[in-house]
């Protein structure tokens, strides 16, 4: 089962490389040209969580898990290179929730808070959230440095790097574990619900009270701009909310698991390893989601993305018929 699932494992990182960069890239291009009807304020957060989950798949997809299957012995090995990679990942993986966060409170404020929005809503105050994120969990993340160990050492040099076992015994390192899990992903999980709830709450009051005040003739002859309007805002929170917490679900599981049992997940029977790995296989894909959730639910994103995609291919045909020809 084991050998089956590796293969599995090794095509998928590929696929999840081949696609998620490009789409990743081009999101960040299309999103930061300003022209899918969003507010600057809105791009910036998009462009944000673009830039983090391309991030994400560099250090975790090519750096640490090809690297693993196809780079053996490369000083991408070396345990100071290892290292840095896991901080890397860890940093980016964290901005790319909070930045799902951060999003899903503009929404909010944009959607139900009408007076803060003119002060909260603006690219300045978007810029100050997040890079104060960045900082953050740069920090956060700094006593990694002093949590891995060498995998093994061979003619006094250090190559690859694990946790270190005291980190799931000493009682610093549990409270530090717990605060990272908090931190990310249960924190962000609660706040993405409360948001969405929050709006959802104030979006059906208001619309039941706007349908109040409106002629029932004139509502069957034209629809609503700012109910439809709304109702665009909503689905793209959802979508990206909904994907985000779905996606993580099984990481916190395993997490809880874990913890509650005080079990080292080195000491994982082949079943929980398989299910270890699905979660931090949903992990990576998390990253390639909202890119998709983009075209699906923003037209005038759409139509520059397939343009995008179309013109590579477009250009190789001519190419091949200006050939045969």
């Amino acid at each position: 089962m084991l050998q089956l699932f590796t293969i599995v494992d090794k095509v998928y990182y590929i696929t999840i490389a081949a696609i998620g960069v490009p789409v990743n890239a081009l999101a960040i291009v299309i999103l930061s040209l300003g022209k899918c009807g969003l507010s600057k304020c809105t791009t910036h957060y998009l462009v944000a969580m673009a830039t983090a989950d391309l991030m994400v798949i560099i250090t975790d997809v090519i750096l640490y898990q090809l690297n693993n299957y196809f780079y053996q012995g490369s000083f991408l090995h070396l345990t100071s290179a290892c290292i840095v990679i896991d901080f890397l990942l860890f940093v980016s993986s964290d901005c790319s929730v909070w930045f799902t966060v951060t999003f899903s409170a503009d929404r909010f404020v944009t959607i139900c808070c009408r007076k803060l929005k003119l002060k909260y809503c603006t690219v300045k105050t978007a810029a100050v959230i997040l890079s104060t994120t960045c900082t953050i969990f740069f920090l956060k993340n700094v006593p990694i440095f002093f949590t891995r160990e060498p995998t093994i050492v061979v003619d006094n040099v250090q190559w690859s790097c694990q946790i270190q076992d005291s980190y799931y015994s000493e009682i610093r390192w549990v409270v530090y574990d717990w605060v990272d899990k908090v931190l990310t992903p249960l924190l962000p999980f609660s706040l993405v619900l409360l948001f969405n709830a929050l709006t959802v709450r104030y979006v059906l009051v208001a619309n039941r009270i706007r349908k109040g005040l409106r002629n029932q003739n004139m509502e069957e002859k034209r629809s609503d701009p700012e109910m439809e309007s709304r109702r665009k805002s909503m689905i793209l929170l959802f979508a990206i909310s909904s994907s985000f917490i779905l996606l993580w679900s099984p990481y916190v599981i395993n997490f809880l698991y874990y913890r509650i049992a005080a079990i080292d997940p080195k000491s994982y029977n082949e079943s929980l390893h398989v299910f270890e790995r699905i979660g931090y296989m949903l992990l990576s894909l998390s990253c390639c989601t909202n890119t998709f959730i983009y075209g699906v639910t923003q037209s005038k994103f759409r139509e520059p993305f397939i343009n995008a995609v179309k013109y590579p291919l477009t250009a190789i045909s001519r190419v091949f018929a200006f050939r045969m020809n």
